[in-house]
């Protein structure tokens, strides 16, 4: 797992209490992610590979195992929604 994802060019993120409101004004789609999202797309930031973010995620949520199916599930619907690249 070596691409380090990064946020794509041109999109408005807001911060609100329990996580982000993203807007896309190119495709004018609004985007409600949860806290969790909110702290992958935080690290897609071009330097954290996969790896990295679920570990980074295991540590923030004091979890057993590293959560490597979600946090590669959470990339992959950040990406089809045009958010990450």
């Amino acid at each position: 797992m070596t691409e380090c994802p990064k946020h794509a060019e041109g999109v408005e993120v807001n911060q609100v209490a329990d996580g982000y409101v993203v807007y896309q004004p190119a495709r004018d789609r609004v985007h409600y992610l949860n806290q969790t999202a909110t702290i992958v797309l935080e690290l897609c930031n071009g330097k954290n590979d996969t790896a990295k973010i679920a570990s980074l995620l295991q540590s923030a949520y004091e979890l057993p195992a590293m959560p490597l199916e979600e946090v590669m599930g959470c990339l992959s619907q950040l990406r089809a929604e045009g958010l990450i690249t």
